[in-house]
């Protein structure tokens, strides 16, 4: 968690910083280039920042390129202040174009990362698919299962535990969910509980073991797809396991 909170102060930093470099640089040409053209780079600067950051970041470096246009690039000169009309309507547009295309930028990114983290589920899931078609052990299927959920779940470790029930642990639901029954009372968790979560394997009805998942500290609960995929992969291993006819608790 201070490894995401140390980038995102570092984007913030940077969407002051980089939009000022850019109209420093600009400060020699700023006599030849029209204000028009001026924005345009601004506005590329703004982009580049919100590419790497956050909303937050994008809007901050749309502020901060308009701050800066407007004291280095137009008249009067290191001055928060414009005098001319035209340059006044330029540096505005400047702002809401910043401020549109790094919400933009910011949007991209996001559905890039969801395209490549829906491609890796599917892959998981694939991997599963191809170990039962191509005839491997239901052993070899629980191992790639547990590989996959150390590293799509953020664990620390995950193992396979054969047999009854033991012992009153949190449970991961097939809808995604993570709670804790003791007795008439259910406790749901927005984070990992302290210990170990279940993730039970069944199939064809019958209960043959669980994972048991032992969470990195400080992680949060993964998003609700990636804990959607996990119920998925298990649910492999059970009719690998179903599949095999291997002995079953209840």
């Amino acid at each position: 968690m201070s490894g995401y909170r140390l980038r995102d102060r570092a984007v913030l930093l940077a969407a002051l910083v980089i939009p000022f470099f850019v109209a420093l640089a600009l400060v020699p040409f700023r006599t030849d280039l029209s204000a028009t053209n001026e924005a345009l780079i601004m506005v590329v600067a703004v982009v580049a920042v919100a590419a790497l950051g956050t909303r937050a970041a994008g809007a901050l470096a749309a502020l901060s390129a308009a701050a800066w246009f407007d004291f280095f690039l137009t008249r009067p000169y290191q001055q928060f202040a414009i005098a001319d009309g035209d340059e006044i309507q330029t540096a505005v547009l400047l702002l809401v174009v910043g401020l549109i295309v790094s919400q933009l930028a910011v949007r991209v990114r996001r559905l890039r990362t969801v395209v490549v983290t829906d491609a890796a589920h599917l892959s998981s899931l694939q991997g599963t698919a191809r170990l039962a078609e191509d005839g491997s052990s239901p052993e070899a299927v629980v191992e790639y299962v547990r590989r996959e959920l150390v590293g799509l779940l953020g664990l620390r470790s995950c193992r396979f535990e054969y047999g009854r029930l033991l012992g009153h642990r949190p449970l991961l639901q097939h809808d995604g969910s993570l709670w804790l029954r003791s007795g008439s009372r259910i406790t749901e968790y927005a984070d990992w509980p302290d210990g170990e979560t279940e993730l039970r394997v069944v199939g064809g009805g019958h209960y043959y073991g669980r994972f048991l998942l032992d969470p990195l500290p400080g992680r949060p609960l993964p998003p609700e797809e990636a804990r959607l995929v996990a119920v998925a992969l298990a649910a492999q291993a059970g009719a690998a396991l179903d599949t095999a006819g291997l002995s079953h608790q209840g």
